[in-house]
């Protein structure tokens, strides 16, 4: 040992099996966040609807998969489904079939599950007002939705987004109990071959941490281009002082004025 808590030598030796671990990670975070949010589009409607058996399956939907730990969900997917004869000589085995395909859907159902919340509570939070006025403009209501509601929707709800990729991402390292070789599985993976506890899991946490930030940036750019017209709004108020001075005078005669 060199004093120090983690083998440098071991470190780059493994770093290509952790890069290779890390791109795992990466695709099993990136396909269930697609299919996640494509499938937490039309629960969050059923959600929102005003037909109560529509919104009831779908509030059911949520309070399951919101409620079952993913560890849980993930073994039902891979074992459980695994003893059903119709799905095991069906087209469905192909996805089913591999650990793969099973943690796909087990976090795509996840992160749906949360996503329909998040998309809930950001259309909820746009200002009623706002749409009857773009509706008394004779704005159709599928344009009001898709150019005023769903814009400021995403502003609102792209806070609560982020919280959850960021939690999403930590959260796949559980893939590894299902034979799935992701960052965490390839640190087990050395830890058990050199019974060096420290060097793996601490590169692990360290890919971890730079991927999760990688992730953060990306969202505070966005956000930093959604709300792009506050910055040139304020830029032009810092330009134009005299147009602000101009103004004063009639604020003060309203001061004066019995």
């Amino acid at each position: 040992m060199n004093g120090l808590p983690i083998d440098l030598d071991l470190a780059w030796e493994s770093l290509p099996a952790l890069l290779d671990g890390l791109k795992v990670t990466a695709i099993l975070t990136a396909l269930p966040l697609l299919f996640g949010l494509a499938l937490a589009f039309p629960i969050c409607f059923a959600r929102m609807s005003d037909r109560r058996w529509l919104a009831f399956l779908a509030e059911a939907f949520v309070t399951f998969f919101r409620g079952a730990p993913l560890l849980i969900l993930l073994y039902l997917v891979y074992y459980g489904l695994g003893q059903i004869q119709a799905l095991r000589e069906g087209p469905f085995w192909i996805l089913f079939g591999s650990p793969f395909g099973c943690a796909i859907v087990a976090l795509s159902l996840n992160h749906a599950a949360y996503m329909v919340e998040v998309l809930r509570g950001s259309l909820l939070a746009v200002p009623h007002g706002i749409v009857e006025a773009s509706e008394a403009l004779g704005i159709s209501r599928r344009n009001v939705f898709i150019w005023v509601k769903m814009p400021l929707a995403i502003r609102y709800g792209l806070k609560a987004y982020q919280n959850e990729v960021v939690s999403f991402i930590k959260g796949t390292a559980i893939v590894s109990v299902v034979t799935i070789t992701d960052l965490t599985a390839v640190a087990n993976t050395i830890f058990e071959q050199t019974y060096d506890p420290f060097t793996p899991i601490l590169c692990a946490a360290a890919f971890y941490w730079a991927f999760v930030n990688v992730v953060r940036l990306c969202f505070n750019l966005w956000r930093r281009w959604l709300n792009r017209h506050n910055t040139e709004d304020a830029a032009a108020d810092a330009e134009a002082p005299g147009r602000v001075n101009a103004l004063r005078p009639a604020s003060d005669l309203k001061q004066v004025m019995p």
